[in-house]
């Protein structure tokens, strides 16, 4: 089969084309034929190796371990293990390819990737794949930190800072899916891209500072994390809460060896003595679960995924450097397979 393969950390430009084995499948995984698959910055975090201390998280420390890039998917089931019990040939699925978390290298970019069957479900009939490869991370990602979206209450209101990215589109929509009065903050060549999502009121971040304007809310769920906490708190009503997504900016900021991770430490640290940094108190959800409320919104047309653009995989280093201009509306897909 075609795939991009990785044998050392850097730039896009280590991303090659390559031909290689299939992927072997065991009893409790399912063989799928990739049609479209998601370019997104965790994966930029395993094709870079930055930061440093994500190498020592599965990643790999020298060069990855698993040398094909990639875990969010969509296509069709090509075979299935003897265990499997959920899916048969010719089903069309997406999910994501590793159980645990996203920094490491999950076989995506590729024509076909094994995959254990509970990561998966079935694809709705009213998305395309290219749509479906673009949800499993940001859509985990989203719930994991609204951690129980169904608990905002009509009247609520939400502030989503990066709106426009791929976590912070779906959170938009989760929230405006069960009623909360939703702000929403980027830059100002998305914010219509904002308003036909459900926004309610939007925000230029190059014209306007959130965190000044004097309006306090239930819920700031902050992307980028490009203002203090303690500004953060300003736009808080006391009995909110703020959530770090935290982005890396694709190294802009710097922070080669740690990253964000202290800054997170931090508000570990602080979460207990700052009731506004503290979770709901609720278990966060399984990929398995989170998977399972996703396709249930996407085929009630509660969040509908947006698609910037779309590479083969033979594009990928142009697909990535896309993706790093940050200027995207919507997620970068690559086409595997067409048919």
């Amino acid at each position: 089969m075609k795939a991009i393969v990785q044998e050392r950390y850097g730039s896009p430009e280590v991303l090659q084309l390559r031909e290689v084995e299939k992927p072997a499948v065991d009893d409790d995984d399912v063989l799928v034929r990739v049609r479209a698959a998601s370019v997104h910055p965790d994966v930029w975090h395993v094709v870079s190796g930055r930061p440093y201390v994500l190498r020592l998280m599965g990643a790999g420390f020298s060069r990855p371990r698993q040398p094909i890039p990639g875990t969010d998917m969509a296509g069709i089931v090509e075979s299935v293990g003897k265990g499997v019990t959920r899916f048969r040939p010719g089903d069309p699925v997406f999910g994501e390819t590793i159980a645990a978390h996203q920094w490491k290298n999950g076989g995506a970019f590729a024509e076909y990737v094994s995959v254990p069957q509970h990561l998966l479900v079935l694809k709705p009939d009213n998305i395309t794949f290219e749509q479906a490869a673009s949800v499993p991370s940001s859509g985990y990602i989203a719930l994991l930190n609204l951690r129980d979206p169904s608990r905002l209450r009509p009247g609520q209101t939400v502030l989503i800072n990066g709106a426009g990215g791929g976590v912070g589109s779906l959170a938009l929509q989760l929230a405006k899916a069960y009623g909360a009065h939703v702000m929403a903050v980027d830059t100002t060549r998305k914010l219509g891209m904002l308003r036909s999502l459900g926004a309610d009121e939007v925000i230029d971040y190059t014209r306007e500072d959130f965190t000044r304007l004097g309006i306090r809310y239930d819920l700031i769920f902050d992307v980028p994390g490009n203002h203090p906490l303690s500004a953060c708190r300003r736009a808080l009503k006391p009995d909110g809460r703020y959530v770090l997504i935290g982005h890396e900016r694709f190294g802009a900021s710097g922070k080669r060896v740690f990253g964000l991770v202290p800054r997170f430490l931090m508000l570990i640290f602080l979460s207990r003595f700052v009731k506004q940094l503290r979770g709901p108190g609720i278990p966060a959800p399984t990929k398995e679960e989170a998977m399972v409320v996703l396709r249930k919104l996407l085929e009630a047309g509660k969040i509908t995924p947006i698609i910037d653009s779309t590479y083969p995989l033979s594009e990928v280093r142009e697909a990535f450097r896309h993706m790093m201009e940050d200027v995207t509306q919507g997620k970068v897909i690559l086409i595997a397979a067409d048919d």
